[in-house]
């Protein structure tokens, strides 16, 4: 075969950013029909679960209160809302571990297997598809960590490096370089003229290449140029956007070129340097609305990421989650959860500081942050833990604790229902729920 994979492959990382224009009505109707700011939705995950012993909220006179892990939320807590008791039913079913609770945005079972993943797709993916109508790029899906590829009890560790899933068997691709995700997101035009070059070439190539495969083969290849076709309309549709006049009198977002400089490449040594560098793309991408729907894994599941500036810590998150009930690795677990926490709240603190007008950035958005165990140590998914920033455009009143622990029908999936639902996209059910939660 003349053409190698290197070659065909080389238009497969192509992503495309398009400016936003309110008076263009593909990206900008829903904006122009009600002159208000949009919502956005972004759900943040931390693998290996948390300190039980000091995860969540109590209801004390003055009303909820948060538990030593959430306290760096102080500053914002009526912007908050932590829910208890809520959980995926299928993650406890068959055998135990980290893998078959990796279904946290979709909660349908984890297929057992090391080769062909199945889970499914995930609710911020069929939010994107509708909202991604108004936006240069439908989502975006970052992290810190590769995938690793290993098996484990029938399971494949690839479950471990992904939240976001496109399809049922196809795993939303992540980016942990803050350099390309910039570039992806944050395009001058020039990149628009790169792309059309480079989707000439593959198309190319797949002409050349299509005679030569197998009937099996030529599907997937149809499946590929699928994604071409429609990166390369966005492509077109960016051309003639670029020629069109702007000015009307619609919503526009308050940030209109990057207040950040392009990142360095590669991956920052500090994984707070990392963290921090993460969000702040991510609240870029919100303030210029060049989407409206993120996924951030914060880090993968069973990961050894490690916080050297927190004095006296020793060991990765995985093995910290670990602790046995020691004392001293309690300790140190528990000093890790409160700090990815408080990175999280301070994206969170920036976000309320954008002014959009009538309200915050965060009082548009739903910022969730949750994990796939809640007691890390004995791998337990009985409840998650779950907490929601902002106020979804005034349909969310922060400040309070749901506690749905006695609640026969306490599915995380209602509570992604109600997200979908304020965000657009309304179901008569997901995943395994029918109805939606009450928040």
């Amino acid at each position: 075969m003349n053409l190698s994979r290197r070659k065909f492959l080389r238009g497969t990382g192509v992503a495309l950013g398009l400016p936003w224009f309110e008076s263009i009505s593909s990206f900008g109707a829903e904006a122009v029909k009600n002159n208000t700011a949009p919502r956005r939705l972004a759900v943040c995950f931390t693998g290996n679960g948390v300190n039980p012993h000091h995860w969540g909220a109590t209801q004390g006179l003055g009303g909820m209160e948060f538990m030593k892990s959430l306290s760096p939320l102080e500053p914002l807590k009526k912007h908050v809302s932590v829910f208890k008791g809520l959980w995926n039913p299928t993650t406890v079913e068959g055998e135990g571990g980290h893998y078959p609770k990796m279904n946290v945005l979709c909660g349908l079972k984890v297929k057992k297997t090391t080769t062909d993943v199945e889970v499914g797709t995930t609710m911020d993916q069929l939010i994107a598809a509708q909202t991604g109508k108004f936006t240069p790029i439908p989502s975006v899906v970052l992290g810190t960590e590769r995938p690793s590829y290993s098996t484990d009890s029938g399971f494949t560790s690839i479950y471990s490096a992904y939240i976001s899933w496109s399809t049922p068997t196809t795993p939303a691709p992540k980016e942990i370089f803050p350099q390309q995700a910039f570039d992806q997101l944050f395009d001058d035009g020039s990149k628009r003229k790169r792309d059309k070059s480079i989707l000439d070439l593959v198309l190319q190539d797949a002409g050349a290449l299509k005679p030569k495969l197998s009937q099996r083969d030529k599907q997937k290849l149809d499946e590929y140029l699928t994604s071409v076709r429609e990166i390369e309309q966005r492509v077109e549709l960016a051309e003639k956007i670029s020629q069109a006049e702007t000015g009307g009198a619609g919503w526009q977002p308050t940030v209109k070129v990057p207040t950040m400089a392009r990142p360095g490449s590669g991956i920052p040594t500090s994984a707070e340097d990392h963290l921090r560098l993460m969000f702040d793309i991510m609240l870029l991408a919100f303030q210029m609305d060049r989407t409206r729907v993120a996924t951030f894994m914060m880090n993968n599941d069973l990961s050894n990421m490690r916080f050297p500036s927190l004095d006296g810590i020793s060991g990765g998150i995985h093995e910290l989650s670990h602790h046995a009930n020691d004392e001293h690795r309690l300790d140190m677990y528990q000093r890790v959860n409160q700090h990815q926490v408080k990175l999280w709240g301070e994206f969170l603190g920036k976000m309320q500081a954008t002014n959009e007008g009538e309200r915050t950035l965060l009082e548009n958005s739903m910022i969730m942050l949750t994990s796939s165990l809640f007691d890390g140590n004995a791998h337990d998914s009985r409840q998650l833990p779950v907490v929601l920033a902002g106020g979804g455009g005034g349909t969310i009143q922060g400040g309070r604790l749901h506690d749905h622990s006695a609640d026969p029908n306490r599915k995380l999936c209602r509570l992604h229902i109600a997200l979908m639902d304020r965000m657009g996209l309304h179901v008569g059910h997901f995943g395994d729920a029918e109805n939606a939660l009450a928040i």
